[in-house]
């Protein structure tokens, strides 16, 4: 995960901006520090650009994503936060002893756009340990701009919870690896007039004509946390049964509650109503996991490596072999790919849902309990209608 890996993987997904993660720690700062810089904030290798990023935690164990406009605003805020902070040295994403609000107040003074990460998973995020943006952000509340949705999450399930729709929705996940299955599974396509950080700014808080204009995620069932399920067997409970038997799986193990039931929870629209400012959402699994499924081969293979470096070679990036290029048998695809590839595009791909900590299992063939992928526009067609 070091920065010039992460720029040449990025490359080969097509991703031109990344967040750079970590960037108070004092380390990271340095290697970052050594790239060229293409404006303020905006730091190049090769063909990738980054931009300042770091995840942090505050007192309730809430995580906060922030995107600064300047190494001389990430020092700044290094200083103000370690007199708060044990491990600001030592962990990349560090646990701060303030309140959400007081870290607002903190991003603001640094220029720094802050909204909550993976806002509804039941760990370490906003609706895990406040039932709205104001108990979490109190009077800097207005200062948030975006929720970051997280993998068990889509636009479907945020606009059912109407305080969230004046804020700009960021598809965004954390990688954990450079590599196809985890870099970029979920990404943002913004409108900008150059790929610098007041205009990734405005287009966030939709000012000056700038805008998101997609939001990328796989499909919410996916999600570790889709469901409520035990973290230890991973069994799977409605919230009813959750409750009656006070979240304790009969394994003993501890029962989690699922994203889908606490945005049941807190929903005030029985379905999402999506205000005239938000994006279209394309749902999308990851190439290699489709050739994984089609050559029952692991993930991380060397066989499913070759299969996907071979279609990006073709094709150019994961976008025009799963939706918008035009594909047939004739080309040399495995058939077993191309047959995988052909049921994504035609929705016969389904999810059996994840929950607990355990992510989703992507089947071809369809069973009662497995949700179907909804019908949905091409990439191209997406921009053609916006």
């Amino acid at each position: 995960m070091d920065l010039p890996t992460l720029a040449e993987e990025a490359a080969k997904k097509g991703i031109q901006l990344l967040g750079t993660g970590d960037c108070l720690h004092p380390e990271w700062l340095k290697r970052i520090k050594e790239l060229p810089q293409a404006g303020d904030g905006i730091f190049v290798h090769g063909t990738t650009r980054f931009v300042l990023t770091v995840e942090v935690e505050d007192l309730r164990r809430v995580h906060h994503l922030l995107i600064l406009p300047s190494i001389s605003k990430a020092e700044e805020l290094y200083e103000s936060f370690k007199r708060y902070s044990q491990d600001i040295d030592s962990d990349g994403r560090p646990s701060i002893r303030l309140t959400g609000e007081e870290i607002a107040e903190h991003a603001r003074d640094a220029g720094a756009l802050i909204g909550p990460c993976h806002a509804f998973t039941p760990w370490t995020a906003l609706y895990a340990y406040h039932n709205s943006l104001r108990d979490c952000y109190g009077d800097m509340v207005d200062y948030i701009s975006f929720v970051e949705l997280g993998l068990s999450a889509d636009t479907s399930y945020a606009d059912r919870i109407t305080e969230l729709h004046r804020l700009s929705f960021l598809t965004n996940s954390d990688a954990h690896s450079p590599y196809p299955v985890r870099l970029a599974r979920e990404f943002n396509r913004f409108e900008l007039a150059d790929l610098c950080f007041d205009e990734l700014k405005s287009a966030i808080e939709r000012r000056k004509g700038r805008k998101i204009v997609l939001n990328v995620g796989v499909p919410p069932a996916e999600g570790k946390y889709n469901e409520s399920a035990c973290i230890r067997c991973y069994q799977h409970y409605s919230l009813t049964e959750a409750m009656a038997r006070r979240w304790r799986c009969k394994c003993g193990g501890m029962i989690k509650k699922g994203v889908r039931d606490r945005v049941n929870e807190l929903a005030d629209c029985d379905t999402g109503v999506h205000p005239p400012h938000r994006p279209p959402y394309l749902h999308l699994i990851p190439l290699a996991e489709i050739i994984s499924l089609a050559i029952h081969k692991s993930v991380g293979s060397i066989a499913v490596m070759r299969i996907w470096e071979s279609l990006l070679a073709e094709f150019g990036t994961e976008v025009n072999v799963l939706v918008d290029a035009s594909i047939d048998e004739q080309q040399g695809i495995d058939p077993r790919v191309f047959a995988a590839i052909k049921a994504f595009r035609a929705d016969k791909i389904t999810v059996k849902p994840g929950g607990g900590g355990k992510y989703g299992t992507i089947c071809l063939n369809a069973d009662e309990d497995e949700q179907p992928l909804e019908g949905q526009l091409s990439l191209s067609e997406f921009m053609l209608l916006h």
